[in-house]
C-alpha cells in the first residue's frame, strides 16, 4: 500500500474548528496556544467562537485551517509516502513531511493570507464555479471571455473532472458565466471570495511574499511533494521555493495531482484537516483507491 495525505485550503473553515481537539489533546492545545503566542492575536477565539465574517477574512482563515491540520497530523501516527496541500494546504503538507518547521511556516501563512487579502483589494476580482463541463471547453470559454472584455480570466482550480473554478476581473469572469452557460454548463455561479486567487490579479501578493519566501528556510522532505504549479513531485528546496511561490498566479492543478499520485502507486488517500472537501475530490476523480480523513 502506498498512502498519500491530502491538506485542505480555503473554503474548509468553519467556526468551532478544532475546539474539540484542543479541549480533549493537549498537543493540539500546545500548537493552538503557541500559534496565538507567534501570531500575537487571538486566533483561537476566531476559529472557536467566530464570527463567521471574522473566520472567512482571507488574513485568519489562512492561519487558521493551517493550524488545524498540521497540529491534527501531529497527532497522527502517520507516515506518508507522498504529500500534497490544495493551495494553502501546500503549507501543511510541507510541515507534514518535515520540509518546512510550523513556526516559519505559520508566520509566512499568515503574511500570505493578508498579501492576498490586500492584493484583493488593490486588483478587485472574483471567482466562479463551472460544474459540469469538461476543461479544454471551460479553458476556451476563458480564452474568449478575455478577448471581448479585454481582461484577465483563467481557470484557475482544476478540482475534479467537470468541477472547476475560474479567477479574474469581474466583468472577464461574469462573460465567462454567461458563455459556459450558453455552452450548456450544469451549473455556473460565482463565489464568495475577496478576491481573484491564482490569477494574474495576485501580483501584488506575488512580490510581497517574494522575498518572504526567499527568506524560508526549506529542507529536503521526507517524502516527495506534489506541487499545485506543476502537478509533479518533488524533493528540491529551491524547486519547492519557486513553485510556493508560482502558485499564487496560476491555476491549482489538483485533478492532475491526484492522478498523478495514483500513476505513482498511491491508493490510500488520507485527508487531514477541518472538512472533507478533497476526499470527496478524490472519489470524483479517482476509482478503486482508499479514501479516509480526520477533521
Amino acid at each position: 500500500m502506498s498512502t498519500a495525505y491530502l491538506f485542505p485550503g480555503q473554503g474548509s473553515q468553519s467556526v468551532g474548528m478544532g475546539k474539540d481537539h484542543y479541549e480533549n489533546n493537549s498537543k493540539f492545545a500546545e500548537y493552538v496556544d503557541q500559534a496565538n503566542e507567534i501570531l500575537g492575536y487571538d486566533l483561537k477565539n476566531i476559529m472557536f467562537e467566530g464570527p463567521q465574517d471574522a473566520l472567512k477574512q482571507t488574513e485568519n482563515t489562512q492561519p487558521a485551517i493551517f493550524l488545524h491540520s498540521t497540529a491534527l497530523y501531529d497527532m497522527l501516527d502517520a507516515n506518508p509516502n507522498m504529500v500534497a496541500g490544495h493551495s494553502l494546504g501546500e503549507f501543511s503538507a510541507l510541515v507534514a513531511c518535515g520540509a518546512v518547521l510550523f513556526e516559519d511556516a505559520l508566520k509566512i501563512v499568515r503574511k500570505r493570507g493578508l498579501l492576498m487579502q490586500n492584493a484583493g483589494e488593490q486588483n478587485p476580482g472574483t471567482m466562479a464555479a463551472i460544474i459540469g463541463m469538461k476543461d479544454d471547453v471551460v479553458e476556451d470559454v476563458c480564452a474568449r471571455a478575455r478577448e471581448e472584455v479585454g481582461k484577465d480570466v483563467i481557470a484557475a482550480n482544476y478540482n475534479c473532472p467537470g468541477q472547476l473554478v475560474i479567477s479574474g476581473d469581474v466583468d472577464a469572469v461574469k462573460k465567462a458565466l454567461e458563455l459556459a452557460k450558453a455552452e450548456g454548463c450544469r451549473l455556473a455561479k460565482l463565489l464568495p471570495v475577496s478576491g481573484a486567487f491564482h490569477s494574474s490579479l495576485m501580483q501584488p501578493a506575488y512580490d510581497g511574499l517574494k522575498e518572504n519566501l526567499e527568506k524560508l528556510d526549506i529542507q529536503e522532505p521526507d517524502c516527495p511533494i506534489y506541487s499545485n504549479y506543476t502537478a509533479e513531485p518533488t524533493t528540491d528546496p529551491d524547486e519547492i521555493r519557486s513553485n510556493l511561490l508560482n502558485q499564487l498566479l496560476n491555476p491549482v492543478k489538483w485533478t492532475q495531482t491526484l492522478l498523478k499520485m495514483s500513476d505513482n502507486g498511491a491508493d490510500q488517500f488520507v485527508e487531514v484537516g477541518p472538512g472533507k472537501v478533497l476526499q470527496g475530490l478524490v472519489k470524483r476523480t479517482l476509482k478503486n483507491v482508499e479514501i479516509s480523513g480526520h477533521q
